[in-house]
């Protein structure tokens, strides 16, 4: 956690700088993707260091954690409403949040002197059941039509929120919900800031489709997996260039 600018998508590095801080400090990760390492890793929160004449960074502070805990509730709110229209009680889902390790982000990213070979996030869907996203007026974010495959620009709207389904949402609802793939272009003239909440479920959940929506009409699209493993064995990636591509919700997919 904490301030970094090394991160890469899909092996590209992305042009952007962020802060990254979890909503609720500690939190705990598997420390490797590993199966039979049972290690578990605990995470904590690194502010910088603020001295009493530095008030300011202390009110960002609190406006963040703030901020962060809103949208948490909102978060909980979507999943109550994603729940019902799967024909579920709304708390269905609550349970797989209880030792959450939801993530909020501070993105900057600069003016790009060629942004036609760079991406501010090359293409990708995330991991976690969703992503709330608040946006500056000057876009870039964008996400792909499945239809056409043509990549449609996310008009930025003020006072408004962007929800992104994410791969756990895609698993438990077998489908009847699908992660989005997006991505953000940058440009040679103005920098871009973006806050986005990643809501991540408990280290420990198996990720699989939900019991009361499969049935021999419709059965399992996906085989189980821990959330955990496959949260660290995607994040390793996120900040090194490796030989393959990083691990897909499809490598789990049920043929």
């Amino acid at each position: 956690m904490g301030y970094h600018e090394s991160e890469h998508t899909k092996n590209v590095r992305d042009w952007k700088e962020v802060f990254d801080f979890l909503t609720k400090d500690p939190s705990f990760l598997p420390a490797s993707p590993e199966t039979e390492d049972d290690e578990i890793r605990t995470l904590s929160n690194q502010w910088p260091e603020t001295p009493p004449q530095f008030s300011l960074l202390m009110l960002v502070r609190e406006v963040c954690q703030t901020y962060a805990r809103e949208v948490e509730k909102l978060g909980y709110k979507l999943l109550e409403l994603i729940s019902l229209s799967l024909g579920l009680p709304s708390n269905r889902l609550n349970g797989y949040f209880e030792d959450h390790t939801t993530m909020m982000r501070l993105n900057h990213y600069p003016p790009c002197p060629c942004p036609e070979l760079a991406l501010g996030v090359g293409r990708h869907k995330d991991a976690g059941a969703l992503t709330i996203v608040a946006q500056d007026a000057v876009g870039g974010l964008q996400v792909r039509r499945k239809l056409d495959e043509v990549w449609v620009p996310v008009k930025p709207t003020p006072n408004a929120l962007v929800i992104n389904v994410g791969d756990t949402i895609q698993v438990w609802s077998n489908e009847a919900y699908e992660s989005v793939e997006h991505r953000v272009v940058v440009n040679s003239e103005r920098e871009r800031f973006s806050i986005p909440v990643f809501f991540f479920p408990s280290h420990y959940v198996m990720v699989k489709p939900l019991e009361e929506l499969v049935n021999e009409g419709n059965p399992p699209k996906y085989k189980p997996y821990n959330f955990g493993k496959f949260f660290v064995a995607r994040n390793r990636s996120d900040y090194k260039k490796l030989e393959v591509q990083n691990i897909q919700i499809s490598d789990f997919k049920i043929i």
